[in-house]
């Protein structure tokens, strides 16, 4: 029987096949860099704020604890975003007639709350509560980075789940001892695994398998 195709045929069929399998494969790299990328999950990105609210200078420089603003940190699932009282107890007599706070006395007027930009926005579909991490022995900067040196607030971690379960997989690289959860310069030590190891069995963590079972943060 007379040969259809050329033998040069069989090269340019392997030749195919393997750069569809390597456009494939780039196209996925290409697709998960973007995924993991800051243009995607928004981390490092300052949020602008209806008030020139600055972080560095109300807890880093004048020493304000994150619990008077955020005052269901330690009770609730939500940490708490503070009402204008909050912000008029010392701003009605410091900075008082402040042009920039003027969106703040607007607010105590009228009795309409300031509508702040939401930082940390985890999906409907994730189920996160700040008082079980706080009272376990989570530090605020764990998660939030150190927010006394922020001027505006960003996200430090992608909020992805693997960033989740980096800390879920081992627990004990992250704990803390609860009197130092709310100090934001607090960094683990040379001893942090026995430490941590310690701090598990203290704190009643539960096991890697539970931490990272889907229902834990998926309910």
């Amino acid at each position: 029987m007379t040969q259809i195709f050329h033998r040069s045929t069989n090269f340019i069929a392997k030749a195919t096949i393997f750069g569809a399998v390597f456009i494939i494969g780039t196209v996925f790299l290409i697709g998960d860099g973007i995924n993991r990328s800051s243009y995607n999950t928004q981390a490092f990105f300052p949020r602008e704020q209806p008030v020139q609210f600055s972080h560095k200078h109300h807890v880093g420089d004048e020493g304000i604890d994150c619990r008077y603003c955020h005052t269901s940190v330690e009770e609730a699932a939500f940490a708490g975003i503070p009402p204008t009282k909050t912000c008029m107890n010392c701003h009605s007599q410091i900075f008082a007639n402040s042009p920039y706070l003027e969106p703040v006395r607007e607010s105590w007027r009228t009795g309409k709350p300031i509508e702040w930009t939401r930082v940390h926005d985890l999906p409907d579909y994730v189920y996160f509560d700040h008082s079980i991490h706080v009272n376990k022995g989570v530090g605020c900067s764990s998660c939030h980075g150190r927010v006394d040196l922020m001027p505006l607030v960003y996200q430090v971690g992608s909020l992805q789940m693997e960033w989740c379960l980096e800390c879920h997989r081992a627990p004990e690289k992250f704990l803390r001892p609860k009197d130092q959860v709310f100090n934001m310069a607090w960094e683990p030590g040379p001893d942090q695994a026995a430490q941590g190891e310690q701090l598990k069995r203290e704190y009643s963590i539960p096991s890697t398998a539970h931490l990272t079972s889907c229902n834990t943060c998926h309910r």
